[in-house]
C-alpha cells in the first residue's frame, strides 16, 4: 500500500512538472533587442496577471514577439504557495526597423567602394521596379 501511494505521489509530481508556455507572434521582423522578466509576478493560479510590462522605450519600432512560460521554478514557487503567488517568465523580441515602403532598407556606407554601391543600387531597383528608399550614413 505504501509502495503504491509512493509511486502515486510520482507520478503526480512527473505531470504536474510540465512547463506552461504561450508565444505570440505579430509577423514583424525581429531584432536582436529583447526585454525579459523572469519573475513576473501572477496572483491566485494566474487570474492576476502580472503588470504590464513597459517596453516602448526599448523597442521603438514596435514588437514582433511575446513569449510568457512559466519554468520549472516558477511553478515550484507557485506550489509552495499553494497558488497564491504564481510567477512566470515574460520575454518580449523587439521588432526590427521596417523602411517607409515596408521593404528592404539598402545603406551606403561612406567607406563602401563606388563599384558596390553601384551595384547594390541597381540590384534593388531591379527587384523593386523602380520604388525604393535608400539611406546614407
Amino acid at each position: 500500500m505504501r509502495r503504491s501511494s509512493l509511486i502515486g505521489c510520482a507520478v503526480v509530481v512527473l505531470v504536474s512538472s510540465g512547463c506552461y508556455h504561450a508565444t505570440i507572434e505579430t509577423g514583424r521582423t525581429p531584432s536582436p533587442v529583447t526585454v525579459e522578466r523572469s519573475f513576473a509576478s501572477g496572483w491566485i493560479y494566474g487570474l492576476v496577471p502580472p503588470s504590464v510590462t513597459d517596453v516602448a522605450s526599448k523597442c521603438a519600432d514596435g514588437v514582433a514577439k511575446v513569449e510568457t512560460k512559466q519554468s520549472f521554478v516558477n511553478g515550484l514557487v507557485a506550489a509552495l504557495t499553494f497558488g497564491i503567488y504564481t510567477p512566470m517568465n515574460v520575454k518580449v523580441t523587439c521588432a526590427a526597423k521596417a523602411a517607409a515602403n515596408g521593404g528592404t532598407v539598402i545603406q551606403l556606407k561612406p567607406e563602401m567602394p563606388a563599384a558596390e554601391a553601384e551595384a547594390l543600387l541597381e540590384a534593388a531597383a531591379v527587384a523593386s521596379n523602380g520604388s525604393f528608399f535608400v539611406t546614407v550614413d
